[in-house]
């Protein structure tokens, strides 16, 4: 499927000095995406949020879905990602890359009511009145839960109201505006923020339904942030992909979990990569892997991984699944490192190469954990090795390789200059690899 950026993170126009600006900024760096080997960009809500207390807002309290920073309300006319006419740029620029593009879009609950109104059902009064300037989607008590139409999945976002989904109004107010983003906008599909708040039926709805963009079809994808357990995720994704024709899919929580004791927990045991229990083993076709986002950035929130983070990036883009990379590791903590076959482009390079068809585990204990991708088409198969101890490991492996050189694609060290060599296969496929102290080398056949 290629290799997704996540192209935010929290607060990113202010700590780039890019307020207003985060459309045009990105689409700079879209020439170094695609030669790296990125085919897609997932964007931050786009809609104009509710802006409290004089504070720009990342759009995740949406006030108003169809401002895409065209009406001078809530404090400014741009969002703090900049104007819509600069956000249909970005897409087509990267179109013009043939990079798929994604939405993030809000659709459990909403911020910044123009009024309060009296909830009967609740004998008090609410912010629950919105009139927007684009005077489209408009809402009111009726909109929010509890309602007149009862909801069989009433899951609360802090404080926020949160949208009946039951209410007619309300779930044609959603599909049209997935369809104006896709069709009008431009954007390719969606990332469904904090789907536990609503009914699977709802992303399958809109994936059901069919697309056209200069009279041609448009197929989307999407991706669910459902963060939970391995089972909740398995639940909310039978509940969106049984008996539906486009099938979206789901964060790997558990996996980024599992990599962040890997990164950052002595003694981990690599035994524990093997193990099920995460998407990327059980569905991988659904399974959309990642090593941290937005939500991840301590203080109240998760912390992010702290040590040896290329180790997860080097476990992502080697294995099944669709993997994302983050924004901030990439650009702020430069782990990019373009040009060096220690950073994350390499990585990249080296999935969009080699990292095809099915997973070999060739090899695993508590220190070394060796696997094989088969190759499927164009690419061409590789092999990995992965290493949590402190010294140099070599291990003989049987791969599927045959009278073969593995060449080294991608590899790095803790703390040490490395430089590993080719390895040859015997006919029967059996090679000796080695990988450094806690590090990795990436074999391209």
């Amino acid at each position: 499927m290629g290799v997704l950026m996540q192209a935010f993170y929290w607060d990113c126009p202010r700590e780039e000095k890019q307020e207003h600006m985060w459309w045009n900024f990105v689409a700079t760096k879209l020439d170094l995406l695609h030669s790296a080997g990125f085919t897609a960009l997932w964007l931050p809500p786009a809609g104009k949020g509710s802006n409290l207390f004089g504070n720009m807002s990342m759009g995740y309290d949406v006030y108003d879905y169809y401002d895409l920073g065209t009406h001078d309300q809530k404090g400014s006319v741009k969002t703090w990602f900049g104007s819509e006419e600069e956000l249909r740029q970005l897409i087509h620029a990267a179109h013009e890359k043939r990079m798929k593009v994604y939405a993030d879009l809000v659709l459990n609950h909403n911020n910044g009511a123009d009024a309060e109104e009296f909830n009967p059902i609740l004998q008090q009064k609410r912010w629950t009145l919105f009139k927007p300037a684009s005077n489209i989607f408009t809402r009111d008590w009726t909109c929010f839960n509890p309602s007149p139409y009862p909801d069989s999945n009433p899951t609360t976002f802090g404080d926020m109201p949160d949208l009946c989904h039951t209410n007619p109004r309300v779930i044609t107010g959603i599909l049209n505006h997935a369809k104006w983003m896709i069709e009008k906008i431009g954007f390719d599909g969606f990332r469904y923020d904090f789907v536990k708040g609503f009914g699977g039926w709802i992303v399958r709805g809109i994936h059901d339904r069919q697309y056209t963009r200069n009279n041609q079809r448009v197929d989307i994808y999407g991706v669910g942030e459902c963060w939970d357990g391995d089972n909740l995720i398995d639940a909310w994704l039978d509940s969106v992909n049984n008996w539906a024709d486009n099938r979206v899919g789901a964060f790997d929580f558990p996996l980024r979990y599992r990599l962040k004791e890997l990164c950052d927990t002595p003694g981990f045991s690599l035994r524990t990569l093997a193990d099920g229990g995460v998407l990327m083993k059980d569905r991988p076709f659904e399974a959309v892997t990642f090593v941290d986002n937005h939500d991840f950035r301590g203080g109240d929130s998760p912390p992010e991984i702290i040590s040896d983070k290329m180790l997860a990036y080097a476990f992502i883009l080697t294995h099944e699944g669709y993997p994302c990379v983050y924004w901030k590791d990439y650009f702020r903590y430069g782990l990019a490192e373009p040009g060096q076959p220690s950073g994350i482009e390499a990585l990249v390079q080296a999935h969009e190469l080699y990292a095809g068809g099915i997973t070999n585990i060739l090899y695993v204990d508590d220190l070394f954990y060796a696997m094989e991708r088969t190759g499927d088409g164009r690419q061409t198969g590789l092999v990995l090795a992965l290493n949590n101890s402190g010294g140099t490991i070599r291990k003989w492996v049987q791969t599927r390789f045959k009278n073969a050189t593995l060449t080294p694609k991608a590899w790095r060290a803790q703390g040490a200059l490395y430089n590993p060599q080719p390895v040859t296969t015997r006919v029967d496929g059996w090679c000796e690899i080695e990988a450094p102290q806690r590090g990795y080398v990436v074999y391209g056949g």
